[in-house]
């Protein structure tokens, strides 16, 4: 349970971020496929920025708590990708 919430802890500055690409996804187009995609593209993007700055060292706690790189950013992707489901599908029953 800690290392869920540290993972969330982790996710809580890529939320904002999150709904806003949501929101221009859902307008421009709504699909779910291009969506996912876009988020995965997004998360690999997001990994990159972290493993290439100096935010690599936010990495070095979560190796710590025994969760790698990969594990975190996937299931960042996990967690996102169920938000952005449930915000197209409430987003498509609205227009």
């Amino acid at each position: 349970m800690h290392r869920l919430l540290a993972i969330l802890a982790f996710y809580k500055p890529f939320v904002v971020w999150s709904f806003v690409i949501n929101a221009i996804i859902g307008f421009f187009n709504p699909h779910l496929a291009p969506a996912l995609i876009t988020k995965l593209f997004l998360t690999v993007f997001a990994w990159y920025y972290v493993h290439e700055t100096s935010q690599r060292r936010k990495l070095t706690f979560y190796k710590n708590l025994g969760i790698s790189p990969v594990k975190l950013f996937s299931i960042l992707f996990l967690i996102d990708s169920v938000l952005t489901i449930i915000f197209l599908t409430i987003f498509k029953e609205f227009t």
